[in-house]
């Protein structure tokens, strides 16, 4: 491809309406109200998360003093009406909002929170009350959170919500945000940024520092990409048509080795399920800003293609472009858990049976030298031994099931244990060296706990037997709602050797605990999506 294809626009109209204070005029070829305000208006806080399914709130602003979901708004439905962003809100209720997120640990890449802010200030507007735990849940229920667990975004309300309750959390002029950031880049394994702007959006995600007249691109579907002026024109062009979840529910897709075990373990395909999409851009003859540059995504874009396609395309044709992968595009071609199917006796010997996943071998032996690793093909999605505790926190679980809980220890040093009570209630130890900044460590481990229990209760993707993933849409994967999500209370183990990453342990100590809460049935998801 040479150059830009030709457009394929509808006839075009002018839709006239205010953003965030300001009177504007917009170009409407059938665009949604995401689109005018991404890439014609340049307002970058509200975020594309799973455009055009509306399920992530990502892209929440108020329409009227309103929430609304923009990606799913055509522009014409608002014309003439008020509309306001996280940016547009009052700087004081701004700043209130970021501070309280920071203080609380409520924002970790902050891909998720401008919505999420937006949503709670039209909560606060109605009179939902600080400890009001059903009515937040509520105004959360159109919202994915995939990094905190929830529980700090109810802190952070609890916080602006009722601002004369006396609070144990520190503003971020009192914390060492360096050390912070330092913290998070270790527990996230990419580089992160910490403070109040995180929470408004200002992270530094690569589609947000695009120049404006850079080109776009998107996959064809067929290995290629389409390239345009515009993300409407090119995803037109794409033909993308808005993914689906399918009515069947995720099989694991390995037969258990033959042997009489005493416990015994089969997972699905599971998303790494990170909010942001992949997104890169590059200047010709530029280096390209990649999708790692504010949050990891759990070990899930370490092969993601669109850095090299960024530099390449615009190499080819003498401009910037921004490469933009949608939700279904990551789901088709991002990496997944790789599924087992193992089986341990009483003395913790046994098969542990895995679609074939270069390195993960290696991290099962560190574990549990006494499990068989056999790696085999199946037709399915790719797979990653990047993606968080992979495998190992499989095997973990298998030896938890015949010797009990106990402390587990990652491969960086770090310690957790983990209990639920009977209230639902997660209790987590972490010792990970020096904690550098507690509210940070507490947010990742919170955040591991949400994702543990969601992977082990209903976590899984529908994969047909040729491999061919049929669950497209965000909300299929399973991921737990606020309203799912019970306390989590942390225990930080003071230490000051060096800082080592705590939450991969957390991850597997929550997983183990909650499986054998669970009864420690042979196939995960335990319960129904």
């Amino acid at each position: 491809m040479t150059d830009p294809a030709p457009s394929s626009r509808p006839p075009v109209g002018v839709v006239r309406l205010e953003v965030d204070g300001r009177p504007v005029e917009v170009d409407d070829d059938g665009i949604t109200l995401l689109d005018a305000l991404r890439d014609h208006l340049g307002v970058r806080s509200a975020k594309d998360g799973c455009s055009p399914q509306g399920q992530c709130g990502c892209c929440t602003v108020l329409v009227d003093g309103s929430p609304r979901v923009a990606c799913v708004t055509p522009l014409r439905r608002v014309a003439g009406r008020r509309i306001t962003t996280v940016d547009g809100l009052d700087p004081a209720v701004a700043a209130e909002w970021a501070e309280a997120f920071a203080a609380t640990g409520a924002s970790q890449c902050g891909f998720c929170t401008p919505g999420i802010i937006c949503r709670l200030e039209g909560a606060r507007a109605k009179g939902v009350a600080a400890d009001d735990g059903a009515g937040i849940d509520r105004a959360l229920a159109a919202h994915l959170c995939r990094c905190t667990g929830w529980r700090p975004i109810h802190d952070a309300y609890a916080l602006v919500a009722a601002p004369t309750t006396p609070s144990s959390a520190s503003s971020s002029a009192e914390r060492d945000l360096d050390a912070a950031a330092r913290r998070a880049g270790i527990e996230g394994h990419a580089p992160q940024a910490v403070g109040p702007d995180v929470a408004l959006g200002r992270g530094g995600f690569a589609d947000d520092s695009a120049p404006a007249d850079a080109l776009v691109a998107v996959p064809d579907g067929r290995g290629d990409w389409i390239v345009a002026e515009t993300l409407a024109d090119a995803r037109r062009q794409a033909g993308k048509v808005q993914g689906r979840r399918t009515t069947v529910d995720p099989v694991p897709p390995l037969a258990l080795p033959a042997g009489d075990w005493a416990a015994a373990l089969r997972t699905c395909w599971v998303e790494p399920a990170y909010l942001e999409p992949d997104a890169a851009w590059s200047a010709p003859g530029a280096d390209p800003v990649g999708p790692l540059v504010n949050g990891g995504a759990f070990g899930g874009k370490r092969s993601s293609p669109v850095a090299s396609a960024a530099r390449r395309l615009a190499d080819r044709h003498g401009r910037p472009v921004r490469v933009l992968l949608a939700r279904e595009d990551v789901v088709r071609l991002g990496p997944k858990r790789p599924p087992v199917a193992g089986g341990v006796d009483g003395m913790g010997r046994g098969i542990l049976r895995m679609v074939a996943t270069t390195g993960v071998a290696a991290a099962v032996a560190r574990v549990a030298p006494d499990l068989v690793v056999e790696e085999v093909d199946a037709p399915g999605p790719p797979t990653d031994p990047g993606l968080r505790a992979a495998v190992w926190a499989e095997a973990e679980m298998l030896l938890a099931a015949v010797r009990g809980l106990r402390p587990v220890v990652g491969p960086d040093g770090g310690e957790a244990e983990a209990a639920i009570d009977t209230d639902g209630t997660i209790r987590i130890r972490v010792a990970a060296g020096d904690p550098l900044d507690e509210v940070v460590l507490r947010s990742y481990c919170a955040g591991a706990a949400h994702q543990a229990l969601s992977w082990v209760r209903s976590e899984g993707l529908a994969v047909t037997a040729d491999g061919v993933v049929e669950d497209l849409t965000i909300r299929s994967f399973g991921i737990l709602k606020a309203s799912e999500m019970p306390l989590v209370v942390v225990e930080v183990e003071p230490g000051t050797g060096p800082p080592v990453n705590g939450t991969d342990a957390v991850f597997v100590a929550v997983a183990a605990a909650a499986w054998l809460a669970a009864g420690a049935p042979t196939d995960l998801p335990v319960g129904v999506r």
